[in-house]
């Protein structure tokens, strides 16, 4: 009798952790993370934002639109983080919860008169551009 409780006591204890694991991985599949980063070529100052030209592919480039209110600490959807002299190249990072966007983080130069920085003419009618919800990374 006492040969037989010990392997009903170990199978109970292993069947626990295995159902405990799989509940685990359910719960971290139902908050799913996930980002992209892209090099930037070059970052605009608008009056409504940035404009954001990245790196797709080998070659070809592409643009991104992030309304200045997205950098304001009510909607948390932007995050401008300004570094000093490295030689890292800015960089855009954008973050996806279920598939959906979530929020993006530049990396950018501390100094705008980096080469990276460039300034939009004033008179340039770019409103509807800066009417978005989210971004999707081309890639």
């Amino acid at each position: 009798m006492k040969k037989l409780v010990l392997p009903i006591i170990l199978a109970l204890l292993t069947s626990g952790s295995f159902l405990f694991a799989q509940q685990s991985s359910n719960t971290f599949r139902q908050s799913e993370v996930y980002y992209v980063n892209v090099p930037i070529e070059k970052i605009f100052l608008h009056r409504l934002g940035y404009v954001v030209v990245y790196r797709v592919g080998a070659f070809d480039t592409a643009r991104a639109y992030l309304p200045v209110e997205w950098f304001s600490s009510t909607t948390g959807k932007g995050e401008l983080v300004r570094t000093g002299p490295s030689p890292d190249w800015p960089s855009m990072t954008v973050f996806y919860r279920n598939g959906e966007f979530s929020h993006v983080r530049l990396h950018v130069r501390r100094s705008t008169a980096h080469e990276s920085w460039g300034l939009m003419p004033p008179n340039a009618d770019m409103g509807q551009n800066f009417d978005v919800d989210s971004i999707s990374i081309k890639r």
